[in-house]
């Protein structure tokens, strides 16, 4: 008799984003007159740079001539985009992270789903509490975890660690020691980011404790302040605690283009196995690597024409962010993030859980952001704004908030 993966059973619903379109699409379908601006879901509004662009017609053309064409791409990636991300996101930081560490994907969030297969079901996971929830729901899947908890809103068997206004929304070392760490910074929901003392104290405890960090850093485009590490590789010791993921999407506009690798560092070893090996085999078999196209114009990225345009990009989606957080913060909202990530994080109104908000914004406003339970149980009463959209919609939607 067939059997299904019971593991799936213990999942909360449909995937928070899922349900959010569904609200919305009912609402729409309701007042088709109004216009909704949208706030909520992570996903960029600009078009892709000239550069890349350009890098995207020229690699279609070549694909079009017997002598030019590409058929399956190499395990971990064409040579010329891994040279061109070790130089720039590593080497040019200071950072000793060679090409053949780094394996290119379909994107960050295809990784930190994968990442957690080479490792033993019986491994302790811990993860920062709001949190994006692909971290949960894979280890879920896995059965990696207990049974949801109704009366605290979580998993048993999972280390959560609370990100709260008390500590500035930054995750404190766990007193049970787990064995994955799931860190995200700049983060995903709460825009808060961690400076390089605080993140080499995560190396320091994984070295001492033989964890692994799962580090996303898939917001380190934008990054502003001095002190804030924009690659836990920047921390001396991360080569041997700590696995890397990097996407495209938010620093080059690549949500519907797809593009990201993951750093598997060579020294990294755990259980008598190199990690590297491993997640090699994974990718090798699993996946038959990104398209030629999309990695020529993964290269653009790194091209002098790309990385200026691309900082124009970012910078206009940051002068949103901008105006989210002073807009709201005039309005008498508590708000943070929004400095050194595109999303800012608010206090929901009178106590409002953090679903009633998003009812009443959308119904008042008709202005959607994420409710803040979507990301665990210490989002309860906080509300997610995405900078992703235009400026000029930005600027209607925080005007329309200011009014309720």
């Amino acid at each position: 008799m067939v059997t299904v993966n019971k593991n799936y059973l213990k999942l909360q619903g449909s995937y928070l984003f899922s349900t959010i379109a569904k609200k919305v699409a009912a609402y729409q379908e309701a007042n088709p007159e109004t216009k909704i601006i949208r706030l909520g879901i992570g996903d960029v509004t600009q078009p892709l740079a000239p550069a890349i662009i350009t890098s995207l017609h020229n690699a279609v053309d070549e694909m079009a001539h017997a002598e030019t064409f590409r058929g399956y791409a190499p395990d971990l990636g064409y040579e010329f985009l891994r040279n061109a991300i070790a130089k720039n996101d590593y080497q040019d930081r200071g950072c000793q992270i060679d090409a053949d560490e780094i394996f290119v994907s379909d994107g960050a969030k295809s990784d930190s789903g994968n990442i957690q297969e080479i490792f033993g079901l019986d491994n302790k996971v811990a993860v920062c509490d709001p949190v994006y929830p692909v971290y949960v729901d894979t280890n879920v899947m896995a059965g990696r975890t207990g049974e949801y908890n109704p009366v605290r809103g979580n998993f048993d068997d999972v280390i959560y660690m609370p990100c709260t206004e008390e500590n500035g929304f930054l995750p404190e070392l766990p007193e049970e020691i787990p064995d994955l760490i799931y860190l995200c910074f700049p983060n995903n929901p709460s825009g808060a980011a961690i400076t390089k003392e605080g993140l080499q104290e995560w190396v320091d405890y994984a070295n001492k404790t033989g964890a692994v960090i799962i580090y996303d850093a898939a917001y380190e485009a934008y990054i502003r302040e001095e002190n804030v590490p924009h690659t836990i590789y920047e921390c001396e010791g991360a080569r041997t605690c700590a696995i890397e993921l990097r996407s495209f999407s938010k620093n080059a506009g690549f949500t519907g283009v797809r593009l990201g690798f993951t750093v598997v560092p060579k020294e990294l070893e755990r259980d008598g196995v190199k990690l590297h090996s491993l997640w090699a085999r994974r990718h090798g078999t699993k996946f038959n690597g990104a398209p030629y196209i999309v990695q020529k114009a993964g290269e653009a990225v790194y091209s002098p024409e790309g990385k200026a345009q691309l900082k124009e990009q970012i910078n206009y989606y940051m002068r949103n962010a901008q105006v989210i957080y002073e807009g709201l913060k005039n309005a008498g909202y508590s708000v943070s993030g929004g400095v050194n990530a595109p999303y800012i994080w608010l206090k929901t109104p009178d106590q409002m859980t953090s679903w009633e908000f998003f009812d009443y914004l959308l119904e008042k406003a008709h202005v959607v952001g994420t409710p803040g339970s979507g990301f665990g149980a210490h989002g309860e009463g906080f509300f997610r704004l995405t900078a992703f959209g235009t400026y000029e919609n930005t600027k209607e939607a925080i005007e329309r908030i200011a009014k309720m």
